[in-house]
C-alpha cells in the first residue's frame, strides 16, 4: 500500500473525542438522500447500528416454539425450557429468549421488527472476513476495501476533506463511538472517520496547521494531516456543545452497551444533524458454555441478550422522553449465526443465518420471515439456510428510511437488490401483493425426490432467484436467475442425481417476497 494511502485510510483511528469515557469517531459529512425529505422539521431521519460481535447464536435468541421438539433435542444441554420462552403477539410459533423482556415489550407495542434468517450465499466462518462482508456489503467472493454506509456517504458530498465542515453542513453524518471506525464507513478515496481525544490538546497540536509545508511527499502529507485537524477541531466542538445541551436522560443498566446509547440519545437531542451511529456489544462467540446447565435461561448468553435487550429498551424510553423517536431506528446484526446443534462443550459452533432486528416507533413490527426449518435428525454440519439476504435489508433502510432513489440504491449497494417493508414511513409506501400467499409460494413434487422433482414457484414479475441451499447454508444450485414480465405460476426442474441423499433448501427471491421450503432427497 502507498504510503498517502495508507495515512488516508488510517486517519480513522487518531485519538478520539470522548464523553463519558466512551471514545467517539467522527464520520465525515455525506449524503445521498434527498433534500426535500432532509428539509424536513428536527433534522430529519437517524438509523443506528448495533453491531453484535462474535456471531450471535440465533435459535436461542427466536425460538421456534412450533417446532419445539426438533429444536430440543438438537440442542438438548442449551435448549431454552418451553414454558420460559417469551410470547409474541401475534406469532405464536416463535418467542424470544426469556432475558429479553424489554424487547418483548417493543414487539407487543409493535416498536419491533424481527426478520429471520438473515444472511448471503457461501457464508464465511471467519470471525474477519464475515464482518468484512457485512461492513462492506460485498458477495462472499468479492472482496472491497470500502463500506455499504461509506459508499452512501461519499456519492452526494464528493471533495471530503477539503471545505468540510460549511455553513450548511456543519455536522458530521456518522458517528462511531469506540476505539476504532470500521470497514463500514470507508469511502472509496478516504476513510470518513476522524478522532480526536483531548480537544485542547489536539488544537494545541495544530495551532501553526497554515505555515507553509516542503513541497514533498512528507510535506503533501503534513498538509493532508493539518486539514484532517482543522475539520476534526470544529467537528469536536459541535459534538461536545450537543452533549452539554443535555441536562437530564431516564436511567440506563450499566452496560457498555447501554452507556453508548445513552451518548446516542444525547448527541441526537442535543442538535446534531448526524443520520448515522454506530455503536458495538461483543462477546458472542459462545463456543462453550453458552448456558448454566442446571437452569438454561441463565449464563453467558443469557447475559449478554439481557445486557441488548435492557439497553435498547432504556434507549427507546430515552428517545420517547426527549420527543425525538419519530426520528430514529436502530438495526443490530451480528456477523453470522451458530449451528443449529449444540456442541458437547455446552456451545454453539460458527454458523450461518441468524435473526436480525430493526427497532423504533417507524419500524412495522412483527416476524418477517418463517422459523428456520430443523431437520429430524441434525448433525453438526447443519445450518440455518438464509431466507434474506443482507442487503435486502440496508436497500430497505436507503429506500424507505432515507428515501434514497432506485438508481441511487444500485450504485450504493453495487447490484440491485430487493426491499421488505420493515418500516413505517412517508417515502415507504405499502406494496400489497395480489399473488402472493406466503405457504404456496414454492411447491415441490416429489417430495421426497429420487432424481428429479418438479419446483413451481409464484413471481409477481420482475427479477427472479430461485436456488438450491445445502444445510450448511450454501447455495449450490441456481435454478432460476430471470426477469418474468408478468405475474403468475413458474416451474423449473430441479435435477437431483448428483445430490447426496438429505435435507435441502429450495429458495425464492422476488422483489420484496423470500421464502425457504425444505426438499428431501431420497
Amino acid at each position: 500500500m502507498k504510503r498517502s494511502t495508507f495515512l488516508r485510510n488510517s486517519l480513522a483511528v487518531l485519538t478520539p473525542t470522548v464523553i463519558s469515557g466512551n471514545p467517539i469517531h467522527v464520520l465525515n459529512n455525506h449524503s445521498m438522500v434527498e433534500p426535500e425529505v432532509l428539509a424536513n422539521v428536527n433534522n430529519d431521519r437517524v438509523l443506528v447500528i448495533i453491531q453484535l460481535n462474535g456471531g450471535n447464536d440465533g435459535l436461542n435468541t427466536v425460538l421456534p416454539i412450533n417446532q419445539y421438539g426438533a429444536y430440543y433435542n438438537a440442542r438438548t444441554n442449551i435448549a431454552i425450557p418451553e414454558k420460559k420462552i417469551l410470547g409474541l403477539n401475534g406469532f405464536d410459533g416463535t418467542g424470544l429468549h426469556p432475558s429479553m423482556t424489554a424487547m418483548q415489550r417493543l414487539f407487543n407495542d409493535g416498536q419491533l421488527d424481527v426478520v429471520q434468517a438473515v444472511g448471503y450465499p457461501q457464508p464465511n466462518f471467519s470471525h474477519f472476513r464475515a464482518t468484512d462482508i457485512w461492513m462492506s456489503g460485498s458477495d462472499s467472493t468479492q472482496y472491497l476495501n470500502t463500506g455499504w454506509v461509506g459508499r452512501f456517504l461519499d456519492n452526494n458530498y464528493p471533495g471530503f476533506p477539503d471545505n468540510y465542515p460549511n455553513e450548511v453542513d456543519t455536522d458530521p453524518l456518522a458517528i462511531q463511538i469506540g476505539s476504532i471506525t470500521s470497514l463500514t464507513c470507508q469511502g472509496p478515496i478516504v476513510n470518513m472517520g476522524m478522532s480526536i481525544s483531548d480537544p485542547s490538546a489536539f488544537y494545541n497540536l495544530f495551532d501553526a496547521s497554515d505555515q507553509a509545508v516542503p513541497n514533498t511527499n512528507a510535506g503533501y502529507e503534513l498538509s493532508f494531516i493539518r486539514r484532517i485537524s482543522k475539520q476534526t477541531n470544529k467537528y469536536a466542538t459541535r459534538i461536545k456543545a450537543a452533549s452539554d445541551a443535555v441536562k437530564q436522560q431516564v436511567t440506563y443498566p450499566n452496560s457498555s452497551l447501554a452507556n453508548q446509547l445513552k451518548i446516542v440519545s444525547r448527541l441526537i437531542k442535543g442538535g446534531l444533524k448526524t443520520k448515522i451511529y454506530l455503536v458495538n456489544y461483543g462477546g458472542f462467540d459462545t463456543h462453550a458454555g453458552q448456558a448454566v446447565t442446571t437452569d438454561t435461561t441463565t449464563g453467558s448468553h443469557a447475559n449478554l441478550l439481557g445486557a441488548v435487550s435492557e439497553a435498547i429498551g432504556a434507549f427507546q424510553n430515552d428517545i420517547k422522553n426527549q420527543e425525538i423517536e419519530d426520528r430514529v431506528i436502530g438495526m443490530t446484526y451480528s456477523e453470522f449465526g451458530r449451528r443449529i446443534k449444540s456442541n458437547a462443550s455446552g456451545g454453539t459452533d460458527h454458523g450461518a443465518a441468524a435473526p436480525l432486528f430493526l427497532f423504533g416507533k417507524n419500524v412495522r413490527g412483527g416476524v418477517f420471515g418463517e422459523n428456520p426449518t430443523i431437520p429430524a435428525n441434525v448433525t453438526v454440519g447443519d445450518n440455518v439456510p438464509y431466507q434474506y439476504d443482507f442487503r435486502t435489508i440496508y436497500n430497505s433502510i436507503l429506500k424507505n428510511w432515507f428515501c434514497v432513489k432506485e438508481a441511487d440504491n444500485q450504485e450504493i449497494m453495487l447490484k440491485p437488490f430487493g426491499t421488505l417493508n420493515l418500516i413505517n414511513a412517508s417515502c415507504a409506501a405499502e406494496i400489497k401483493s395480489p399473488v402472493f400467499e406466503k405457504n404456496t409460494m414454492i411447491i415441490a413434487y416429489p417430495n421426497p425426490f429420487s432424481n428429479q422433482s418438479r419446483i413451481e414457484f409464484k413471481t409477481e414479475g420482475g427479477h427472479t432467484l430461485v436456488q438450491l441451499l445445502d444445510t450448511s447454508g450454501t447455495v449450490i444450485k441456481l435454478l432460476v436467475d430471470a426477469t418474468y414480465s408478468y405475474a403468475g405460476i413458474n416451474s423449473v426442474t430441479l435435477i437431483g442425481s448428483d445430490l447426496k441423499s438429505g435435507v435441502y433448501y429450495i429458495r425464492i427471491q422476488n422483489g420484496i417476497h423470500q421464502y425457504v421450503k425444505t426438499i428431501i432427497k431420497l
